[in-house]
C-alpha cells in the first residue's frame, strides 16, 4: 500500500513543475495560504461544499493503454502513408505536444505538404497545428469534434507517465523517446499560462494520507500483476520541485499526513476552443466522417495521414495491443475560494475552472483496467463526492 499511496502521490503531483521562481521558494502556496514551516499558523484548507446533489454530470471516458506505449511509427496502407499516433494511456494531454512532434516530423518526411489528420481529440488537434505550423495544408477527418470526443472527458492534469507502458517496456530508447515527449510538451504548456479563460495554469494540491494500514500495504506488496512504468521522478526531476510536509497538528485535516507541491491542469473547455481557434485561423479544414476501417483511407486526396483516432484505433485497425481503461469523473460547478486539488483515500479531486471533478482512481494503476463500458455510475461517483466530504467532517 505505502509503495502504491507512493505512485498515487507521484501521479497526482506529478510534474506540476513551477520553477522555484515562480514559487518564489514555496513559502507561500497559489491561493496565498502561508506555509507554517516557520512555526507560523496551522494550514487551513477551506472547505469544499462536496455533496451529491451539487453533481451537475457524470462522464465516462476509455483511456487507450498499450504495455507497449504509444505507436508513433509509419505504415502503408495501399496507396497512403499512415502516421499512426495513437495509445497514450492516461498521458494523451500531457505528451500531445511532443509526441504529435514526432508524427509530424514523420509525416513531412514523406514529402507531401497535404495532410489528412484523423481523429480531432488531444492528439489530433495539435497534429494538426504542428503540421500547420511547418508549412502543411490540413484537413482533419473526424467522427466527433470537441466537446464531443474523448479527449473532452479527461481527468485534466499533468500526469506525463500515467499508463504509458509495462515497466518491461520501459526500455532505454522508449525512455529516451518519452523524455523528448515529455519536455518538449511541458516546454510548450509554458507558453500558454497566463492567457485568457487559463487554458492552462497550476495550482497547489494537497496529498492527504491516514494512518497506513500494514494489511493494505501486504496485500499491494503481493499483488502478481506486472507493473506500470515509474518513468517520470527519474527522467523529469528537475522539472518536479520536492513536496512540503506537513505533520499531524500543524494543519487543519486533523490527525493525517500532507504534502504540498504545485500541479499543472488543463481547462479543457477554453484549452480546446483555443486548439480549434488556431487551427481554423490558419486555414484549417474539418470534413465530419466515419471510418470503418483503415482501407477507406486511400479515398481521401492526402496520401499522408496522421492517425491520432485514441481507444478508436482498436475497432478501425483491429489494433488488439489496445486495452480499455475505464475512468469517470463527477462534476460540479467551481466554488469561490477553492483553487487547491487533493488526493485522498484514492479519490481526486481537481478544481478546474469549467468545472470540478472528482474522479475514484484507486489504489493502483489497475482500477478501470480492461473495463470498456461506458455507462455512468451514479454510485462511483457519490463514492467521490463523499470521500471528499468525509475528510472535512472527519477533521
Amino acid at each position: 500500500m505505502a509503495d502504491s499511496l507512493e505512485r498515487r502521490k507521484l501521479l497526482i503531483g506529478m510534474g506540476a513543475a513551477l520553477a522555484a521562481a515562480v514559487l518564489d521558494g514555496c513559502a507561500t502556496d497559489l491561493a496565498g495560504r502561508r506555509s507554517n514551516a516557520a512555526g507560523g499558523p496551522p494550514l487551513v484548507l477551506p472547505r469544499i461544499h462536496a455533496t451529491p446533489d451539487l453533481i451537475t454530470r457524470i462522464t465516462v471516458c476509455t483511456r487507450p493503454f498499450r504495455a507497449a506505449g504509444p505507436r508513433i511509427e509509419t505504415e502503408q496502407i495501399g496507396s497512403s502513408t499512415i502516421v499512426h499516433n495513437y495509445g497514450h494511456g492516461g498521458s494523451g494531454w500531457s505528451l500531445s505536444w511532443g509526441s504529435s512532434a514526432l508524427a509530424v516530423e514523420l509525416a513531412m518526411s514523406t514529402g507531401q505538404r497535404d495532410v489528412a489528420v484523423i481523429g480531432c481529440g488531444a492528439l489530433g488537434i495539435t497534429s494538426a497545428i504542428l503540421l500547420q505550423r511547418a508549412g502543411a495544408r490540413v484537413t482533419i477527418y473526424a467522427k466527433d469534434l470537441p466537446p464531443n470526443v474523448r479527449s473532452s472527458l479527461a481527468t485534466g492534469v499533468w500526469s506525463p507517465d500515467s499508463r504509458i507502458c509495462l515497466a518491461e517496456s520501459a526500455t532505454p530508447a522508449f525512455r529516451r523517446r518519452w523524455e523528448t515527449m515529455a519536455r518538449k510538451s511541458f516546454d510548450t504548456y509554458q507558453t500558454l499560462i497566463g492567457l485568457p479563460n487559463d487554458p492552462i495554469q497550476f495550482f497547489d494540491n494537497y496529498f492527504i494520507q491516514d494512518a497506513v494500514n500494514p494489511k493494505r500495504r501486504t496485500l499491494a506488496a503481493e499483488d502478481p500483476r506486472p507493473k506500470f512504468a515509474e518513468i517520470e521522478r527519474e527522467l523529469l526531476a528537475d522539472l518536479a520541485p520536492k513536496s512540503e510536509e506537513f505533520a499531524p497538528g500543524t494543519h487543519s485535516m486533523g490527525n493525517r499526513t500532507l504534502s504540498r507541491r504545485p500541479m499543472m491542469m488543463f481547462n479543457i473547455n477554453a484549452y480546446q476552443r483555443l486548439l480549434m481557434a488556431e487551427f481554423l485561423g490558419n486555414g484549417g479544414q474539418i470534413e465530419v466522417r466515419e471510418f470503418q476501417s483503415a482501407s477507406e483511407f486511400s479515398s481521401l486526396r492526402q496520401k499522408t495521414l496522421i492517425n491520432a483516432t485514441g481507444y478508436g484505433a482498436r475497432a478501425l485497425l483491429g489494433d488488439l495491443s489496445i486495452t480499455p481503461v475505464r475512468g469517470q469523473l463527477a462534476r460540479m460547478p467551481p466554488q469561490s475560494g477553492i483553487d487547491f486539488g487533493i488526493f485522498y483515500n484514492g479519490v481526486v479531486f481537481v478544481p478546474r475552472r469549467d468545472g470540478f471533478v472528482f474522479q475514484v482512481i484507486g489504489d493502483n494503476d489497475y482500477y478501470g483496467y480492461g473495463d470498456e463500458t461506458t455507462n455512468p455510475s451514479r454510485a462511483e461517483a457519490e463514492l467521490a463526492v463523499g470521500t471528499i466530504r468525509g475528510l472535512y467532517e472527519q477533521a
